[in-house]
């Protein structure tokens, strides 16, 4: 393979396609909030290094006097966003995605700026443009079979859009890197009328990682809306719960966003991916092959019951996770499978009274929705369950850890770093959507095997390491597949590319590169 950085090109903003008048909104906004966001991704990799040196993220029973004890405050779901029982999301640059989730039928849809979309301007200006076309109801795309352009049904769909989270940066619109958070919101908000929409400006916040963060929010959804002429309180969000570090700090983090956020979402892989990482050092906590493990696993299935019974004791609404597995209009036999997995899981997160879920494809609504009793379960709480559970349960006996495991991992994050580096942010593979949150899932489930040099059959009895010489082998085998399908469709074109994704893969792998980028 080449030699390659691991680092990909930044994401840089080419000024003239910005609106006029945008860079003198955004600049008070940048000026006051990123170099508090710089404080706080300083502040993650502080709670990282802990972790690794033994001193893992827990519960905060000193805060409770001030604020897990106290009931003077509670979170009131407006009417238009009560029903969520799924919420529909997939990559902002895609319209005809876009378009179709919106009259699915869903309940909710999110049109995502982050991990489904790949991190280069083009993408991202695409992916604002297109919001902004459907939260003024005016977005199109032009269907081929029907020879004409179809544009959005009237609905009652409540529309958020998912911003980049804290950790990352928008380049050349300043000096300095702007937050991608205030870029992405500001610009946005920036071009909303809001005199078009059919309900408040919604944000679906990701990757936060502490309480502290909510306040950052807090403060700069009150300014985004007041700088856009709105009441201090006008923006309203969701926040996904992705990272490990802040399934102990739910309460606090609702707590500190109680006048904007309406629920908490279980963004499992990415939360997997965190859990995998921040465990990466404990030899006792090594991820078992990926669709090896069990819907109802304890170390979600704690943190489902945490979740719905602290945001159902403050008011707020708790969504389930995606089911990564898609149906397929091509392959009536994955597609009953796809839609069986897919009502078994959403059955168990109704079970433990979440109150909607997370799909992808607009096949998978009616079954979703239907699991979920209407319009919410605010009422369902667990208060015999433990105030502090265990969410760090030991994995003995989950799973299974095999070589073919390994192969799918390897062969898994080839063929999504190759969609990345053809603009593709998320990929159907294997009948699997493989985004960034299940790319990382790979990524640290390689690096633990290789870290604690773990032994798999290699399928005639033999047992064999996983050492970083033995996972570079796998690469280079796998590529050889790759390179011989390529030969028998007659189109090689693609294979350096192939190459390249394989290379940045592996040395983000021994490097321990695992943060969400």
């Amino acid at each position: 393979m080449p030699k390659i950085d691991s680092h990909f090109p930044r994401n840089v903003c080419d000024t003239a396609d910005l609106p006029a008048g945008f860079i003198d909104f955004l600049r008070p906004l940048h000026e006051e909030f990123t170099p508090k966001q710089t404080a706080l991704t300083a502040h993650r990799r502080c709670i990282l290094e802990w972790s690794a040196k033994g001193i893992h993220p827990d519960h905060l029973e000193s805060f409770a006097p001030t604020i897990v004890q106290r009931n003077d405050w509670q979170i009131t779901v407006p009417d238009w966003c009560k029903d969520q029982r799924n919420q529909m999301t997939g990559p902002a640059d895609d319209a005809e995605l876009c378009v179709k989730m919106l009259n699915s039928g869903a309940p909710g849809v999110m049109l995502d700026l982050e991990d489904s979309m790949a991190d280069t301007w083009p993408h991202t200006k695409l992916g604002v443009a297109n919001a902004v076309a459907a939260l003024h109801g005016k977005l199109t795309y032009f269907d081929k079979k029907k020879g004409r352009a179809v544009g959005i049904n009237q609905s009652t769909t409540v529309v958020f859009t998912r911003v980049r989270g804290l950790h990352m940066q928008q380049h050349g619109v300043f000096n300095e890197p702007c937050a991608a958070s205030v870029f992405d919101a500001a610009l946005l908000v920036y071009q909303l009328d809001v005199a078009k929409l059919k309900h408040p400006i919604c944000l679906y916040i990701p990757k936060s990682e502490s309480l502290y963060e909510a306040v950052w929010w807090s403060t700069f959804l009150k300014v985004l809306a007041i700088e856009k002429g709105l009441g201090c309180d006008a923006i309203k969000c969701m926040a996904l719960v992705e990272a490990h570090p802040l399934a102990y700090e739910m309460e606090e983090f609702l707590h500190h966003l109680r006048h904007h956020i309406l629920g908490l979402n279980l963004g499992r892989w990415d939360y997997m991916a965190s859990l995998g990482h921040f465990m990466l050092h404990d030899s006792t906590w090594v991820l078992p092959d990926r669709n090896t493990i069990p819907h109802d696993v304890p170390f979600f299935q704690n943190l489902r019951t945490l979740m719905v019974e602290l945001c159902h004791k403050r008011g707020a609404l708790a969504i389930g996770g995606m089911t990564a597995l898609f149906p397929s209009r091509s392959d009536a036999a994955l597609n009953t499978r796809a839609l069986a997995v897919l009502e078994q899981d959403k059955k168990n997160e109704a079970a433990l009274g979440m109150d909607g879920a997370w799909t992808g494809h607009p096949d998978q609504n009616a079954i979703a929705v239907a699991q979920f009793p209407a319009p919410n379960q605010l009422s369902v709480r667990h208060p015999q369950s433990p105030q502090y559970p265990d969410l760090r349960p030991e994995l003995s006996g989950v799973g299974k850890i095999t070589l073919e495991g390994t192969r799918a991992a390897v062969r898994t994050v080839i063929r999504y770093r190759h969609g990345v580096l053809s603009g593709k942010g998320a990929s159907l593979l294997d009948g699997y959507m493989e985004d960034l949150a299940t790319d990382r899932i790979y990524r640290v489930m390689l690096a633990q095997r290789i870290k604690h040099a773990v032994e798999v059959d290699d399928g005639s009895g033999v047992r064999v390491k996983h050492t970083e010489e033995f996972v570079a082998k796998l690469f280079q085998e796998e590529l050889s597949k790759i390179r011989d399908r390529l030969i028998v469709e007659g189109d090689t074109t693609e294979f350096s590319v192939y190459e390249q994704a394989a290379a940045s893969s592996l040395l983000m792998i021994v490097n321990g590169e695992f943060d969400p980028t």
